[in-house]
């Protein structure tokens, strides 16, 4: 990945942060302080903090649906609200004045 070129034999997705990191890793004495470079670096190669945060919404999904099962909603009005709608990000009121 380092190498810059990506599958199709273009600029790789992250070359841009590699080069940000070796270019600071390159200027200073101390490498702790290119600790930004690396974090930036490691997210655009793993997607970790992506992952997390898609993994807390589907879990807050999960836990509002549950809730609301609970409280004897039918199982076929909570799965039509969807991901996005069911964790109140998008009201059905807004999406319908954006069309």
């Amino acid at each position: 990945m380092a190498s810059g070129f990506g599958y199709n034999g273009g600029v790789s997705r992250c070359f841009a942060y590699w080069q940000e990191f070796s270019k600071c890793y390159a200027q200073t004495d101390v490498p702790s302080k290119c600790s930004a470079q690396v974090g930036d670096y490691l997210e655009c190669l793993h997607h970790t903090k992506e992952i997390a945060r898609a993994k807390t919404v589907k879990a807050e999904f999960i836990r509002k649906a549950e809730h609301q099962a609970h409280e004897g909603r039918k199982a076929s009005d909570i799965l039509a609200d969807g991901v996005i709608v069911g964790v109140g990000l998008i009201s059905r009121g807004e999406a319908a004045h954006s069309k």
